[in-house]
């Protein structure tokens, strides 16, 4: 009898200590502040964000952080105006529309992570020993005043090259499938999409458009400057998470990071997901903190006003605020 008692209290215990356990979980939940971020498209290029969340950085920080996918800039951008989300993720280009569009509470950057264009040139064809001035043909760019396709545009500009016709009328999110669907001769992409393409026989990467287009604040996060201004507190822990993420990003092998990304991209194999993430790291596609320097700020207002899309410039100090970043 006592054989039998001893195995049922031990049971028992870890029956009380696993109840115990989660509800000792749902109780700091509930002590979390919740917050929501739009992030404009579902990429491995965004790795540090996803480490912050994989590592519990956010909760360290006291917040409840749920990312939600908004596919286009302006989409992040009207669910932060309209209050949906707390913050944006996306071009800090569609701060400088909303701000000309004369919103009195407008959305301010407040951190930065992607110092470069994150896509990758794919082409139906292989070509050897890749000049981008020797290019011919069309190139699907995703949405007119989007990112992606005013990058490509100042980056061929600034290349010489007029043997490319820029191809606009398909938005960022169905770039692939117009691609497989026999629409132009080359297409930018995200990862994991530009290896999806490689993968699956539909073409072959030729050249990061991050490379050759130079530093930018390309994608960045943002709040109204109302929200800023009322939760200062929740900004600073917010930002402090992600540079945690940034931190540990380089301070760790794409297989490392990439066994912390699978739960994020469970489609995408794990050898595939250290593939792109060390594409992303030989492009040198993240900024080292958080800081948006003044420079690649203006370098931003310079390729939206070479596409047509600036109604003025707006300065710095309106549309960045770098309380809460430091300068490495």
């Amino acid at each position: 009898m006592r054989k039998i008692v001893i195995p049922i209290i031990c049971v028992f215990l870890l029956l009380s200590i696993f109840v115990l356990e989660i509800f000792t979980k749902k109780t700091d939940n509930k002590n979390l502040e919740k917050l929501k971020v739009a992030e404009v498209t579902h990429s491995i290029f965004y790795t540090p964000m996803y480490i912050a969340d994989a590592l519990g950085y956010f909760e360290e920080e006291g917040l409840d952080v749920e990312i939600i996918l908004t596919s286009g800039a302006n989409n992040v951008a009207a669910a932060v105006m309209s209050k949906d989300v707390q913050i944006g993720f996306c071009g800090s280009e569609q701060t400088l529309y909303i701000y000309n569009e004369g919103a009195k509470d407008y959305l301010v950057n407040f951190a930065g992570m992607t110092k470069r264009d994150g896509s990758f040139l794919v082409s139906r064809k292989p070509i050897e020993n890749f000049d981008i001035k020797k290019l011919e043909g069309v190139i699907l760019g995703g949405r007119q005043g989007g990112m992606p396709a005013m990058t490509l545009n100042y980056t061929l500009h600034e290349n010489g090259v007029t043997s490319l016709k820029v191809d606009t009328s398909v938005d960022f999110a169905s770039l692939s499938g117009a691609f497989i669907s026999g629409q132009g001769d080359f297409v930018t992409l995200f990862e994991p999409n530009a290896l999806n393409l490689e993968k699956e026989g539909f073409g072959y990467v030729v050249a990061s458009i991050g490379e050759l287009g130079g530093e930018v604040p390309y994608t960045s996060f943002n709040a109204l400057k109302s929200y800023i201004e009322e939760n200062p507190k929740t900004i600073e822990k917010f930002t402090r998470a992600i540079q945690k993420g940034l931190d540990y990003t380089f301070e760790h092998s794409p297989q490392e990071l990439s066994k912390l990304l699978v739960n994020y991209f469970p489609d995408i194999t794990l050898n595939d997901i250290e593939e792109t993430v060390e594409r992303y790291k030989k492009s040198d596609s993240w900024y080292k903190t958080t800081y948006i320097t003044e420079t690649g700020y203006n370098h931003m207002q310079e390729i939206v006003d070479y596409n047509g899309f600036l109604t003025k410039r707006v300065d710095y100090s309106i549309l960045v605020d770098n309380t809460y970043n430091h300068e490495k």
